[in-house]
This record gives structure tokens, sequence and C-alpha cells, in this order.
């Protein structure tokens, strides 16, 4: 063969075949019951809760609280609008009959969940903060890769981030507990059997006000937990938490 002879033989290189997608279980049944029960009690106890809150719009600390106190927040003149509220037209009764019968919905559903979590190990497996996870440094790293829309993938996307444990420990151990204890120390009959409950959030309109700042802190959660899900995938995300599969994300090589 000449020296000056060139054979340019190409090789058309395969495709790399796309790695098979990966179904993983990720939520317990219980799990998933008391999410979508909770999700529809949550939110018929907001919009009747608006309603009760439109007939004395004022917020006060203390025992006592009536027109002529002064509240720490008052929303005179802007009234909570039809759209928001059950019923969506001023009956204060029947705001009351929603918002019990749905109290009592939350409340049990809520210590069955509590009970059902400690039994299976599901809080102190999957809902407890490691040692890991709660430094500073990790905390912070989370927060900046969720500011960028980096979401977990591979084995990651199968656990809770700290993110996601603080809010949810939050909002279970600590808002909805306290949204029915507040709600229970605001009624004269729970009041006349144990007295020692309004004395704990120290007077009625005390728990009233603690009642309705846990409310908005939950209102924010949901908000918060709902762009999370457009952004992460919602068919992903919902269709998990109806079948309990979720198609894991591929894990990515991350250089940054």
């Amino acid at each position: 063969m000449d020296d000056a002879t060139v054979i340019d033989d190409t090789i058309e290189a395969e495709p790399p075949l796309a790695p098979p997608r990966r179904i993983a279980y990720r939520h317990r049944l219980p799990t998933r019951l008391w999410h979508w029960l909770n999700a529809l009690t949550v939110f018929v106890m907001l919009m009747s809760g608006l309603m009760i809150f439109n007939a004395h719009p004022h917020l006060y600390w203390g025992k006592f609280g009536a027109n002529f106190d002064h509240p720490w927040l008052s929303f005179r003149g802007r009234p909570i609008p039809g759209w928001a509220t059950i019923p969506s037209t001023y009956n204060l009764a029947a705001a009351r009959r929603w918002h019990l019968a749905f109290a009592w919905l939350l409340s049990t559903g809520l210590i069955a969940f509590l009970v059902t979590s400690l039994i299976n190990r599901h809080a102190q497996r999957d809902l407890a903060p490691t040692p890991e996870q709660i430094r500073p440094s990790h905390i912070w790293h989370d927060i900046r890769e969720h500011a960028r829309l980096r979401f977990p993938t591979g084995e990651a996307a199968l656990k809770y981030n700290i993110l996601q444990k603080l809010s949810y420990v939050g909002v279970i151990f600590v808002l909805l507990p306290l949204m029915v204890l507040t709600g229970l120390a605001m009624s004269p009959a729970m009041d006349a059997a144990w007295p020692r409950l309004l004395d704990l959030f120290g007077g009625r309109q005390s728990a009233r006000s603690i009642h309705f700042i846990c409310a908005a802190a939950l209102l924010a959660f949901i908000i918060v937990h709902l762009v999370m899900v457009l952004l992460a995938g919602p068919i992903n995300e919902i269709g998990s938490m109806i079948t309990g599969r979720f198609r894991v994300p591929p894990a990515r090589s991350d250089k940054a």
C-alpha cells in the first residue's frame, strides 16, 4: 500500500442506550390515604375558618377581645371574599358546622397517622433528620439546589431531603397539633372540662390568634408544596401519591 494512500473508514458509533426506567415503591398506603384525606380536610377547614373569621375579623392577645378592645391584627373593611369561604355567602352557623365536622376528621386522621407512623417506623426512618442533614452547610446546600431547581435524582430522589423533613415535621408535629389544641381551647365545653388547656395558651383570644397564625403558616406550606410539585414534575409526583409508585429520575453527575 502506498504511504500516500489514506483510507478513511469511518465507523458510526451506535447511540448510547437510554437507561431503563426504574419504578420504585415510594409511599405506603397509610401515608397516601392520610395525604388525600388531609388535603380535603384542611381545605374545607381553611375556607370555613375564613367565614368564621369574617364574623369578627380582629385578633387579640389575652383572655378578652371585643369591639372596643385594641386588636393586634384587624381586617376591618376588608372581609374575606365569598369565593374563598365555605359557605360562599355569610352564614356563621353553617361555617361552624362545616368547621367542627371536618375538625373531627382532621383530629382522628392525625392521631391515626401518628400512631401508624410510629408503629411502622415511618417517622423515625423517613422523617427524622440525620446528624449529617442538620449541619448548616448541608441545609444551605439544599437551599441553593432548590433555588436552582436542581431536584434530587437517583437514590436521593427516593428519600426526603432536609428541607422536606423540616417542613413535614413542622406541619405534622407542630402546626396541626397546635391547631387542634387551640381549636379545643376556644370551645366553651372543652374549657369547662379542661380549664388548664385555656390557661396553657394564655386565654381564649390568645388561642384564637395562635390558631389563625398556624392556619396562615399551613396555607403558606400548601402553596410552596404545590409549587414544588409542579416544578419537580406533577405527573410523577402526584401519580406516586396515588399509586405509591415513583419513576426515579436518572442520577446525574454533579460537578458543581
